[in-house]
């Protein structure tokens, strides 16, 4: 492993960055948080919801119990990223998608940022917070006040894999395909920790990649890797 602090950008990765056809960028929360996003387990006073701890009022049992609470927490959580914007590390992974022939981004964020920075085709393992699917079809939907399925009438829930869910049908696949495929992996602001997703580094360095991960901290996937990016994304990915 190598790590970089004072000149971060290596003459090997850049040689790599110049000559790989296929990429793929796997972005955790950290990315988000670079935006003011609250990370998922807390933040923002977002570890609690009236009394219940986030992996209750973010589960597939409370879907069944009181789904208007399960609305009313994420209406808030939300309102919360109305004003967010996304942030450097956001605009230059857009960019990458016009330098490289296949480029694969995979994210574990439910806020949409990428999408709002330009980047096309996610791969959203954990879903996406602006939109709503119905508890009885499957149908999405931008999410709507009467909450109500145009497709069969029943009630619309947030598109969101929750505790105790499994990813959605065919996302893992794809990604886990892109791993596979990949010259160059990217993980940026992800705590590696979340499986399935921690797997497909581990893929792609298996099967050939140049495995680089961008964090502030290290993380349990830091020795795994190819090269260590010590800071935030936002600082570091414009400089590669």
């Amino acid at each position: 492993m190598e790590s970089q602090t004072a000149s971060p950008i290596s003459a090997e990765l850049r040689r790599r960055f110049n000559s790989a056809a296929r990429v793929l960028v796997l972005t955790g929360a950290g990315v988000s948080a670079e935006s003011g996003v609250p990370t998922f387990r807390g933040g923002g006073n977002t570890a609690v919801w009236k009394g219940m701890p986030f992996d209750v009022i973010s589960s597939a049992g409370m879907v069944e119990r009181d789904l208007p609470a399960v609305w009313e927490w994420f209406d808030y959580r939300r309102d919360l990223l109305k004003a967010v914007k996304p942030n450097a590390a956001h605009v230059t992974i857009a960019g990458w998608q016009h330098r490289f022939p296949d480029l694969t981004l995979v994210t574990q964020n439910i806020d949409g940022l990428h999408q709002k920075a330009g980047s096309h085709d996610v791969i959203e393992l954990h879903g996406n917070i602006w939109r709503a699917r119905c508890v009885t079809c499957s149908m999405t939907s931008e999410s709507n006040e009467h909450r109500a399925c145009v497709g069969c009438g029943d009630h619309l829930r947030p598109d969101v894999v929750l505790f105790g869910e499994l990813l959605p049908t065919g996302a893992y696949d794809r990604a886990a395909d892109a791993a596979l495929g990949a010259e160059l992996c990217f993980v940026i602001g992800t705590s590696a920790l979340v499986y399935p997703a921690a797997n497909l580094p581990v893929m792609a360095k298996r099967a050939g990649a140049y495995v680089v991960e961008v964090n502030p901290e290290e993380t349990p996937l830091s020795d795994f890797c190819d090269e260590v990016l010590t800071g935030k994304a936002g600082d570091i990915l414009p400089l590669i």
